[in-house]
């Protein structure tokens, strides 16, 4: 979940398509996107990625572009998650990692404000980007700490500490702030966006469960206990064809630690998968959940080979700006969930 950007950006695009190296990439189908963001040394890129994904959305609805706060996010997201983990008396993870249901419930339950009303990512500990290498150094331990407590009764105060911390590096969250000329809490910004928070589901492929049912993916960094719906993977790959073609974007979580994800913006897997070798890398820990991404096209290469468009958080960073073509193959065999707008298919999920 923590990617580091530790290479130079290289830029090369053209209007009809991309080329990088010998690879050509026409656009097949290209859904609008907010810009490309860095959440640099920070494993906050289930915030980034989810946020562009309801960015996408109000674009997608109104036309109208919104710079969502990331870090107000955090700030709510890791006080639910310590909660969380100290009534399970320590017995879960506690991280920098997220999912697109953290974001989801954060603004469904806490709202959202815009970038502007909270201190800019990594400025209150002098950075120009979000740097959670020492606010992390003081946080977990301090949660550990009250989830691992011999007291036989805990005191509220706990938490008063902990949203201090949480403060003190992310910002403190608005109670109030003032946008284009109005007042708004939290919670009635969020209201204002046109967002349906019951209209956003999570979709899933394994076969260590039922399709066609609901269950809790048993991943590290979904740490929040919301159920995804199974499909077979011929009807996952389905689903994002058709959100895409119908001008939906997809947010996706997944594996890219694998040798097909290259650092300059491609992805790429030689064959489609089984269902049982997803099965297989998935139980063997060969894949992993370790990033979140915003599905947002479709392209061809120059063989006609199918590729997906992909909004990365690592700034502008590979050949194309922070953008990554990533195989069909290679989402297939890679998905651990994909996060969209239950309006975007047919199917009712």
């Amino acid at each position: 979940m923590r990617k580091m950007i530790l290479w130079a950006a290289m830029m090369l695009c053209s209007t009809l398509g991309v080329t990088g190296q010998s690879q050509t990439f026409t656009v097949v189908k290209e859904n609008p996107i907010t810009p490309v963001k860095d959440q640099n040394r920070s494993g906050t890129c289930w915030d980034y990625a989810a946020l562009g994904f309801f960015e996408a959305e109000i674009l997608r609805q109104s036309g109208k572009t919104y710079d969502l706060c990331e870090m107000f996010v955090a700030n709510k997201n890791y006080m639910d998650q310590a909660v969380y983990h100290v009534r399970m008396h320590g017995d879960s993870r506690f991280s920098e990692g997220g999912s697109a249901d953290d974001v989801w419930s954060v603004l469904r339950t806490h709202g959202i404000c815009p970038e502007e009303a909270m201190p800019l990512p990594g400025s209150l500990v002098g950075d120009s980007l979000a740097n959670f290498n020492e606010f992390f150094s003081v946080l977990t331990p301090y949660v550990t700490a009250v989830a691992k407590s011999d007291a036989k009764r805990l005191s509220p105060q706990w938490k008063v500490g902990c949203q201090a911390i949480l403060d003190a590096y992310l910002g403190q969250c608005p109670e109030q702030f003032v946008y284009e000329n109005q007042t708004y809490t939290p919670k009635t910004f969020a209201q204002s966006l046109g967002l349906n928070f019951d209209d956003y589901v999570s979709i899933t492929s394994f076969t260590h469960h039922p399709f066609n049912e609901w269950f809790t993916i048993e991943a590290p960094y979904k740490w929040r206990p919301r159920q995804s719906y199974n499909v077979p993977l011929d009807e996952l790959m389905s689903i994002i064809d058709e959100a895409l073609d119908n001008g939906y974007p997809v947010c996706w979580g997944g594996d890219v630690s694998g040798n097909g994800f290259d650092r300059h913006g491609v992805a790429r897997e030689a064959n489609m998968p089984t269902q049982e070798q997803r099965q297989q890398r998935f139980d063997s820990w060969d894949a992993t959940y370790d990033h979140v991404m915003l599905i947002y096209g479709k392209a061809v290469d120059q063989e006609g080979q199918e590729y997906y468009m992909v909004k990365n958080s690592w700034g502008a960073s590979g050949r194309y700006d922070g953008i990554w073509y990533m195989q069909k193959n290679y989402i297939a065999f890679n998905t651990t969930y994909i996060f969209i707008n239950k309006h975007a298919v047919a199917k009712d999920y």
